[in-house]
């Protein structure tokens, strides 16, 4: 059994990772920590650095969760990237990041985190920040 948290380095991102660690310590299983990376030259703010993402396995190792940080890579879609690192890791949940956006940026950019809750084979646990 394992947990698989999607984390930008945002608030939001904050957010979903502390929810997912308390998660993971509650249910006594793995924490899969990812940040998706677009391929080719970098130009996303949503790519998390290597010392961040340590850092986050380091919290959750405190708090007594056995975690494993994971870069994967995307051509277009990081929904994709997540819900397919979630099948092939079989993972009993995925934690994501809630950020509120306007109706038109809805529209114009979609919604990954739609596309998650709707498109995963196992619960999802969305997390809005403070």
């Amino acid at each position: 059994m394992s947990i698989l948290v999607g984390y930008v380095p945002t608030e939001t991102g904050k957010a979903a990772v502390n929810a997912a660690i308390r998660e993971a310590a509650w249910r006594g299983v793995k924490l899969r920590i990812a940040n998706s990376r677009k391929r080719g030259p970098l130009v996303d703010d949503s790519v998390a650095d290597d010392q961040a993402l340590e850092d986050i396995k380091s919290r959750a190792v405190e708090a007594g969760v056995d975690a494993e940080v994971y870069s994967l890579a995307h051509e277009d879609d990081v929904a994709d990237s997540l819900l397919e690192a979630a099948d092939a890791w079989e993972v009993d949940l995925i934690v994501i990041g809630l950020r509120k956006r306007s109706q038109v940026g809805k529209f114009i950019m979609g919604s990954l985190a739609q596309r998650i809750l709707l498109q995963a084979e196992v619960p999802v646990l969305a997390v809005k920040s403070a």
